[in-house]
């Protein structure tokens, strides 16, 4: 193929616009403008893809179907699943918990798994899927809340805080779970953009190769990828469609920062009693108590678990004041029209963004120590107001780094162009001087 008919892709961080071209085994390609990886080398066919897939819904359906622990109490044991915990953190009306982390644990997984084994069928055989462009877009929307990782640590969390007050031990579930933790991981590079990318490998799907004319600019489609001349208009925000998918396109996210400002500031409304409220409430015979984050935190430490409050800390208290105060930086620093330092806030920014979902786990922790503790006149554990606001604070913050549009910092330094193929094998390849296309 020539180099004008390569296919072009665009950094989704500074909207640097590049040829894409193949790639030898262990390389990747990384943006020579802010040093984000473009693409890299997979050794794995769609047929591999697709084993994988139907290895991970069978592997989901056994973590599902046999308990991750199980609590024995003065000879009564209590074993709990995942949907065990979602259904008796939901009999004990705390019904957004439930439904956050219904969704977040066993919903969203099984669908996102669903529909990439209808995509991944049909592509393995050379046919394009029925109904394509609407998968991709849904799998788009699905990717960053499906939280199983998140989950098998709760898991963890919860067996040493219960290892102390009773006898517990691992079940069947939790090892399913940390196999799919694996596969999940694995199939997390299948990303809608890369999934088209096979599309057009096996000529399922047409090869578009724009050219940015006086009038026009290219941007990338956020759901296919696609690469696509657009009218210079003046208004960066104005509405167009995708040339393959369809899907809505503009240049830059609308009101951006308004939207930016508006998730976080209520997510630090909800941070407030997250904090102050209990997350958790115990009642037993030997009466009733009221633990907030950080109480669960010094309550590990005393236990002599140092190494599981440390992560609890981290996860609970460090992460979503990181996520917080790093969007705080990010907005600031745009809204001055800053040009400094874009590297860093661009590594800053993508640590938000793979940082995001962990803060979920305490209130993984608490409808499973609900479910395992949940001994009628003995001891009872139930979720409180704090992990409703806490779940809460952590979709606001994802919602909020999703509306930030780091492009419109790089564009302050410059337009973007095609630029030479970036430097292969996961280097940092020297920037290339940018001028204005079109």
């Amino acid at each position: 193929m020539t180099a004008d008919r390569q296919p072009l892709i665009e950094c989704e961080h500074c909207a640097s616009i590049y040829r894409r071209h193949q790639l030898e085994p262990g390389e990747t390609a990384n943006c020579a403008r802010c040093g984000a990886t473009l693409w890299r080398y997979s050794g794995l066919t769609l047929s591999n893809w697709l084993a994988l897939a139907i290895s991970a819904l069978i592997v989901f359906g056994v973590a599902n179907a046999y308990p991750v622990a199980s609590m024995a109490v003065q000879g009564m044991t209590q074993q709990a699943s995942l949907l065990d915990a979602i259904a008796i953190t939901w009999r004990q009306d705390h019904w957004v918990v439930a439904i956050m982390t219904g969704m977040a644990g066993f919903a969203l997984p099984m669908l996102q798994l669903t529909v990439l084994l209808w995509v991944l069928g049909p592509l393995s055989r050379g046919r394009e899927p029925v109904g394509f462009r609407t998968a991709m877009r849904l799998l788009g929307v699905l990717r960053p809340w499906c939280m199983i990782p998140v989950f098998l640590l709760g898991v963890l969390v919860a067996v040493v805080k219960l290892a102390g007050m009773a006898a517990v031990a691992p079940g069947i579930g939790l090892g399913a779970f940390g196999l799919l933790t694996i596969l999940l991981t694995m199939l997390g590079r299948l990303s809608p953009h890369v999934l088209w990318r096979y599309a057009e490998t096996v000529g399922v799907v047409p090869v578009h190769v724009p050219q940015a004319g006086p009038d026009s600019v290219l941007t990338g489609c956020h759901v296919c990828g696609q690469v696509q001349a657009v009218p210079h208009a003046a208004d960066p925000e104005e509405e167009h469609h995708c040339v393959r998918c369809e899907a809505v396109v503009h240049h830059r996210k609308p009101d951006h920062l308004a939207r930016t400002w508006a998730l976080l500031l209520a997510a630090v409304v909800f941070y407030i009693p997250a904090n102050v409220l209990p997350v958790m409430q115990v009642r037993s015979v030997l009466g009733d108590s009221a633990h907030t984050i950080l109480g669960g935190v010094v309550e590990l430490w005393e236990m002599g678990s140092w190494d599981i409050a440390l992560i609890v800390f981290i996860a609970s208290v460090a992460v979503p004041l990181t996520k917080l105060l790093a969007l705080i930086l990010l907005l600031l620093t745009e809204q001055w029209r800053s040009t400094t330092n874009l590297r860093p806030r661009t590594r800053l920014y993508q640590m938000v963004e793979f940082i995001g979902q962990w803060s979920m786990l305490d209130v993984f922790v608490v409808i499973l120590l609900a479910a395992l503790a949940d001994f009628q006149g003995l001891m009872e554990i139930s979720a409180g107001a704090g992990a409703a606001a806490f779940g809460v604070t952590v979709i606001l913050t994802m919602l909020s780094a999703m509306s930030f549009d780091l492009r419109r910092s790089w564009d302050l330094e410059g337009q973007s162009e095609i630029e030479s193929p970036p430097v292969a094998g996961g280097r940092q390849p020297a920037p290339v001087a940018g001028k204005e296309m079109g």
